[in-house]
């Protein structure tokens, strides 16, 4: 695997110009994020920073930028909610160490080639927890929002919403109005032009400095010029499986985050991302941040796309960007120092109304019940429960119906046939047919085709149910492409049964992969041993010839004789 991602210098100015555009977005996504994260808006720049930097250096997608993106985010506020509360002195510590351990867990996904595995998840899954991660996203800017303290959590906030509204503080609740009105209402032509984001951050500034100068409002404060103080991991013995816990989280979220983001790259640059190497890239950014008390993150969708329509298309882009907001973070501090707390709400708000997939919301019921279901119930999980939790239960709810479809499906693929009818022409050619019909019900042939997996053990049982005095089995392998392990075993078991009660077994067409998996499960040296042939009508006729030869009188009529002769004329 390459290590350095793929950077030439053959359109700085295009990445100049991608970095900057990209940087004008991030800036208030950065200090939104790190103060609704609880962590405070430097941890929000740097993690812009430090995740963009080697995010782009090390990463597989060269266009992605990376930085906090509000799924990330929500994750962060209940790690470092959760962690504060129980360790008051070291909970901030244990969080960021949450944030390394994450980054380690996405290293080890991209080494193992997990990237391909990540994103092969159930639409509805995935549309139900982003969804829900945007619906607690906005629950949590609400006390914000209304110029109050955070009672701690989505529930708290939901319950305590009576409260809040009583106790509204309206010149913050007006900035913050304004806010979401200046992003949601700006016009397209002018939001190429600038961020309506930026537009938000300044007018709600300016807005507040001259009309609530005398007003008691929550501002994010003064930000340390200065670089980011290492924050050396910390361990805490007794919620070192609950670290464990977050971190996979935080891995997991921000793996499908920045591969579904790359795909979008991908379409937009006619490339190809590098998903394990992504993750690797994505695993770096996330350990440093954390290690320079940084926000984790992601690639943020939005900064992406920003950055390829302003010209972005090298790794050399989110490098800029990276380098445009630490110079920011330590020479410009004077100038966020009195952005309002209510404005940052009002943005982070408008993020979470953009995360929840209100297209799909829309038509789901309409596609599918059971995957409306299975989204909304993902999204109440996610909302009221856990993250992992809801994906664990979204997951194997989705692909037990899909495995009940697959099991229909290859059922309608398993035949057994004892006699001459209707969908047998289909199948079987007609000197076929005349021999069946020959056999009187004495032959069984078992018409497999497609992927046998273990959904077709089932099926293989129960059609075997249609037949219990043949004498002859013959098992048509010749339209098989793949055999699970538990077809196999059903195959097996069959074969055996036969054996055991003296019938004698025909394996048809059974060559390649398939005959080598039959020859793992000792099939063919079971006892009798089974007939093999590489064709359907001459186990047909060797099943005839054997059912005849059994019978006191050979063939018991002159029909049965006119039928015979026609056949080995054909």
């Amino acid at each position: 695997m390459q290590l350095i991602n793929r950077i030439h210098f053959r359109n700085v100015g295009g990445d100049l110009f991608g970095g900057v555009t990209a940087a004008i977005i991030a800036l208030p996504m950065a200090l939104a994020f790190g103060v609704a994260s609880g962590a405070g808006p430097v941890a929000g720049l740097y993690g812009a920073v430090i995740i963009g930097f080697f995010a782009a250096i090390f990463g597989g997608t060269p266009t992605l930028i990376s930085e906090p993106t509000g799924p990330m985010t929500v994750i962060m506020t209940a790690v470092i909610a959760s962690y504060t509360a129980t360790n008051p002195e070291t909970g901030l510590a244990l969080a960021f160490t949450v944030v390394m351990m994450g980054g380690l867990f996405q290293i080890l996904f991209g080494v193992l080639g997990l990237g391909k595995y990540i994103t092969l998840m159930p639409y509805t899954v995935i549309s139900g927890f982003m969804s829900g991660i945007g619906i607690i996203l906005i629950v949590l800017q609400i006390p914000a929002f209304l110029g109050q303290a955070n009672p701690g959590g989505v529930f708290n906030t939901i319950v305590g919403l009576p409260e809040l509204i009583s106790n509204i503080n309206p010149p913050e609740t007006i900035l913050g109005v304004l806010t979401v009105a200046l992003i949601f209402l700006t016009p397209s032509r002018v939001g190429r032009i600038i961020p309506p984001q930026l537009v938000a951050l300044i007018v709600g500034t300016v807005v507040s400095l001259i009309f609530f100068s005398n007003v008691n409002i929550r501002i994010i404060g003064e930000i340390p010029a200065a670089l980011p103080q290492l924050q050396m991991p910390v361990l805490s013995g007794t919620q070192l499986t609950q670290m464990l816990i977050d971190a996979a989280m935080l891995a997991m979220l921000g793996a499908i985050d920045a591969l579904l983001t790359s795909t979008v790259a991908d379409s937009l640059t006619d490339t190809q991302h590098n998903s394990d190497k992504e993750l690797v890239g994505q695993g770096i950014g996330n350990l440093m941040s954390g290690l320079c008390g940084g926000l984790p993150g992601a690639g943020a969708t939005m900064g992406t796309v920003v950055n390829i329509q302003a010209g972005g298309r090298t790794p050399l882009s989110g490098i800029f960007r990276a380098a445009i907001l630490l110079v920011v973070v330590l020479w410009a501090g004077s100038l966020t120092q009195n952005i309002p707390m209510a404005v940052l709400a009002g943005i982070a708000l408008k993020v979470g109304f953009d995360i929840i997939d209100w297209e799909f919301m829309k038509r789901a019921h309409k596609i599918s019940v059971k995957a409306a279901w299975i989204m909304y119930g993902v999204i109440l999980l996610t909302v009221f429960v856990n993250l992992m939790i809801a994906v664990g239960i979204g997951v194997f709810v989705a692909n037990v119906i899909t495995i009940k479809r697959m099991s229909e499906l290859q059922a309608e693929r398993v035949k057994a046939i004892t006699e001459e009818k209707d969908d047998t022409e289909i199948l079987l050619s007609q000197p076929e047919r005349q021999l069946l019909k020959q056999a009187n019900g004495g032959i069984l042939l078992l018409h497999l085709s497609g992927s046998m997996i273990f959904g077709a053990a089932q099926s293989i049982s129960k059609q075997l149910l249609v037949a219990k005095n043949y004498q002859a089995l013959i098992i048509d392998f010749t339209n098989v492409s793949h055999m699970g392990v538990t077809s196999t075993l059903a195959i097996e078991n069959t074969i055996e049964n036969a054996c055991k009660k003296g019938r004698q077994v025909f394996i048809v067409g059974a060559t390649g992969k398939i005959k080598r998996r039959l020859e793992r499960f000792n099939i063919f040296n079971l006892s009798p041993s089974p007939r093999v042939t590489g064709d359907r009508f001459e186990a047909l006729e060797q099943a005839v010839a054997l059912i005849n030869h059994d019978r006191p009188n050979g063939p018991n009529s002159s029909q049965e004789l006119e039928v015979n002769n026609s056949v080995s004329k054909v």
